[in-house]
């Protein structure tokens, strides 16, 4: 499979010599995941945060955004022309996955509300309750432990979506929208070291009791192998429907 990657940011340069850039992150993430399943990852990358839009939807098998401290209603130039390419890759039924910012990048070009939280930061690890089952939910469980860094939140879902599980602090945590088209809030790519080296950079930003909390979460168990799976299969399942 040729997984195109929208690139909507870079790691802090202060962590990127011990935890590498958002590339590595999801091609070790992902790659771990397809050798498992007996499978060999080709990816290309695109630059969108420097205004490197794809101009052709079928130059890979599907697509994946990354996280981004940008926001995807700060009017940036490079992220209106992304939501258009979005909007593209859906009328087409090409698969994508958005992460993060990404998440709500989708929910927004497609009609959705997305809003700062007035519930604050999330940051570590967030619990999260699978509250509708699919087919490329294997291995199953009914639960979604994965790190976290955001504060906006999709809070309205566009049409055809559908929420598949959340918590108190974000329902729209996991979302389907169509056949061809799955957003997480999460970061299944984020390590735990990760995830507390960015609590620690950020902690100026997100607030000394926040952070805290979030670094008390980072003992439990993460479940980003496990979405890498789910991520896959979706893609695959997404990809199979389209040439039907």
């Amino acid at each position: 499979m040729l997984i195109g990657l929208l690139q909507c940011d870079d790691v802090a340069p202060q962590l990127q010599l011990d935890h590498g850039n958002y590339p590595a992150m999801f091609a070790a993430l992902l790659g771990g995941a397809a050798t498992e399943q007996g499978e060999t990852l080709q990816w290309q990358v695109w630059r969108c945060l420097d205004g490197d839009i794809p101009d052709d939807l079928e130059a890979v098998d599907a697509w994946l955004t990354t996280g981004s401290k940008f926001g995807v209603n700060d009017g940036l130039d490079w992220v209106v022309a992304l939501e258009e390419f979005v909007r593209e890759l859906y009328a087409a039924g090409k698969p994508l996955v958005g992460i993060c910012f990404g998440h709500q990048l989708i929910g927004k070009a497609l009609g959705g509300e997305v809003i700062k939280s007035p519930k604050g930061w999330g940051v570590g690890l967030s619990f999260n309750q699978i509250t509708s089952r699919e087919a490329w939910m294997e291995p199953w469980q009914d639960e979604l432990d994965l790190l976290v860094s955001h504060q906006d939140q999709v809070v309205s879902l566009p049409p055809g979506g559908c929420a598949l599980g959340g918590s108190g602090f974000c329902s729209h945590y996991l979302m389907r929208v169509g056949g061809c088209f799955l957003g997480v809030q999460g970061h299944p790519e984020f390590s735990r070291e990760y995830s507390r080296d960015l609590m620690r950079l950020r902690r100026e930003m997100v607030g000394d009791a926040r952070v805290r909390e979030g670094t008390a979460t980072l003992t439990a168990k993460v479940d980003d192998n496990l979405m890498a799976h789910w991520m896959l299969n979706f893609m695959r399942q997404a990809m199979a429907a389209r040439v039907r």
